[in-house]
């Protein structure tokens, strides 16, 4: 079986340990004594994500707090890698947001009709069958699903809305670094093992030919048989990737459009994504002056930064929004 072209591979690449495909549902880890996780609710395009809300516990009337959105990789849910990291960063005094892209984990599904839609009723109701878009790669719905979650967290009573900070793990961590080069809410990005291929241009071509297949109906519309996963990410048997839902998508691009402090994790040994490319996104951003670091955890794979390498990256992570999240000295506003 071939398997996914290197860029494409770059940009969807996670298959973390902690974030267990379909069918094997993390378990949440116990809370600290000082931290509370409520259960939310966040819509995107009008389908409802399922999200944990990690926050400080005693919080005042008044009390305002950095908050950190956490965005998963490849298969990710929230109560994987995200729910070990909420519980770490709200012990610290940030309010954190973890949740399930549309179609993922806990989330509800994007829906398709599967027959021509009757004329709307006076209410603007239908009645049709529909097929659930579930487990899709799609760049285009989850850059809104982030952009729609730091929406719903900036309206939250004791966030600071001037503080959000964005954290971000292989998949999730190019999408979050296209997200700050273009959402002008966020002020401080980690981006761990991020994938940030770069797209050739016979690539695009072949997805635009694609595009024209699928709609006009000559191919499915929406990768169900077709779009699974191959190579090394063949375990994640219910995920689909469509190549036409990347057109234009490029972390690399949206790097060079970043002003805020950045701080790419990369690991020695890294099998699935380009540290050279993180790397020169990096080197481009020191150039124009923007804060960021480039840090190489030593000794292990791409899979290894949720495993043996989990408390390295999660302690750079949390100096490093401790450094440009919170007030002097590193003490959260109240």
């Amino acid at each position: 079986m071939k398997s996914l072209p290197l860029w494409l591979a770059c940009l969807v690449s996670s298959l973390s340990g902690a974030d267990a495909p379909a069918g094997k549902m993390a378990a949440r880890p116990v809370l600290p004594d000082n931290v509370e996780r409520r259960a939310v609710s966040i819509f995107s395009d009008g389908v409802r994500m399922a999200g944990d809300l990690y926050l400080p516990k005693g919080l005042q009337s008044g009390d305002k707090r950095p908050a950190i959105v956490c965005c998963n990789g490849t298969g990710g849910i929230k109560g994987g890698t995200a729910a070990r990291l909420g519980a770490i960063l709200a012990t610290e005094g940030f309010i954190v947001l973890a949740f399930d892209y549309r179609g993922w984990g806990e989330s509800d599904s994007r829906l398709i009709t599967l027959e021509k839609q009757p004329r709307p009723d006076a209410n603007g109701d239908i009645q049709v069958k529909a097929r659930a878009v579930r487990w899709q790669l799609d760049f285009a719905d989850q850059a809104m699903d982030i952009r729609a979650a730091i929406s719903f967290v900036a309206g939250e009573p004791h966030v600071d809305r001037d503080r959000i900070g964005i954290w971000g793990s292989s998949y999730g961590g190019g999408l979050v670094t296209w997200t700050a080069g273009n959402d002008a809410r966020v002020t401080c990005v980690v981006a761990q093992v991020p994938g940030m291929g770069v797209r050739p241009p016979q690539a695009t071509a072949r997805a635009f030919e694609q595009l024209t297949k699928q709609s006009r109906g000559e191919i499915e519309p929406v990768p169900f048989e077709t779009g699974k996963m191959t190579g090394q990410m063949e375990r994640y048997t219910q995920m689909r990737v469509n190549p036409t839902k990347g057109i234009g998508f490029s972390p690399a691009e949206a790097a060079e459009k970043i002003t805020v402090p950045v701080l790419f994790v990369v690991v020695e040994n890294e099998e699935l994504a380009s540290n050279a490319n993180v790397e020169r996104a990096q080197q481009s951003l020191a150039r124009r002056g923007v804060p960021s670091v480039y840090h190489v955890v030593k000794g292990i794979t791409h899979y290894g930064i949720y495993r043996e390498g989990f408390d390295e990256a999660t302690k750079l992570a949390l100096a490093w929004f401790n450094q440009h999240l919170k007030g002097p000295g590193g003490t959260p506003a109240r």
